[in-house]
């Protein structure tokens, strides 16, 4: 058993589909051997445990690290795995691993875009949240610099952030969004001029402008994309529609 908490396996990702090459039910690793998706997953999910408790504690991690407490020395498939449990890490914390000695192969977490917004955790007692603080940021930017409440908790509902229910990872959103967030500054949420009955927005703050930009945001949805599209075959045409009309 994995001698971490499992702090997100209740997150759902988008069905993005996977990183590598499946044949027959298994995977084709970069040794060209096969393994079984259930081992697969098990090491990626026990990384994407791993790293976030040194990225809160504000250490360093190497493959060797990875490979004796993670891995258990399943080195032949620490590409595929890595690969993966980074990516997700990405997608869903908003905290990038990036490689400072690649000759001993040790390994930085850092926030994405430059949000700092995960600095007032205390080490080891939340899990990050800069992936969805970026998430709702681009929402905003997409609904015209100023997103209607309803389609904010519409487009978090289909994620399973849902208000009222407590995440596992994100606690409470309302209390996120529209308190916590918005007395750091990141986030301003106002009721719509002259709506009755009273509807509300959320904007960006002046923190979030400060330490961030609109074309950084976009720069890197623009680099998610990019990374999914070569990662992940192209659905055919009747494919693409069906997902198109589940969306």
């Amino acid at each position: 058993p994995s001698p971490w908490p499992s702090p997100i396996t209740c997150w759902t990702l988008p069905k993005l589909g996977s990183l590598d090459q499946n044949i027959e039910g298994k995977t084709l690793t970069s040794t060209g051997e096969f393994l079984p998706p259930e081992a697969l997953k098990e090491m990626k999910a026990n990384l994407i445990k791993f790293l976030p408790f040194k990225y809160l504690a504000k250490e360093l991690t190497s493959q060797a690290e990875i490979l004796k407490k993670v891995l258990r020395d399943n080195q032949e498939h620490f590409p595929v795995v890595f690969s993966q449990a980074s990516h997700c890490l990405e997608l869903v914390c908003g905290v990038e691993v990036k490689e400072v000695d690649p000759r001993e192969h040790i390994y930085i977490m850092v926030p994405n875009l430059g949000l700092t917004c995960d600095v007032m955790l205390s080490s080891g007692q939340s899990m990050p949240k800069v992936g969805l603080l970026v998430l709702i940021l681009s929402l905003i930017m997409q609904n015209g610099d100023r997103a209607p409440e309803e389609k904010v908790w519409g487009a978090l509902s289909r994620l399973g952030v849902c208000v009222g229910s407590v995440h596992c990872v994100f606690g409470e959103p309302r209390t996120l969004l529209t308190h916590v967030w918005v007395q750091e500054g990141y986030l301003e949420y106002r009721q719509v001029p002259y709506s009755y009955p009273a509807r509300y927005e959320f904007l960006w703050g002046p923190r979030a402008y400060a330490e961030t930009s609109k074309r950084e945001v976009m720069a890197f949805l623009l680099r998610i994309k990019e990374r999914a599209s070569r990662a992940f075959p192209p659905l055919s045409a009747e494919a693409a529609r069906e997902e198109d009309e589940a969306a």
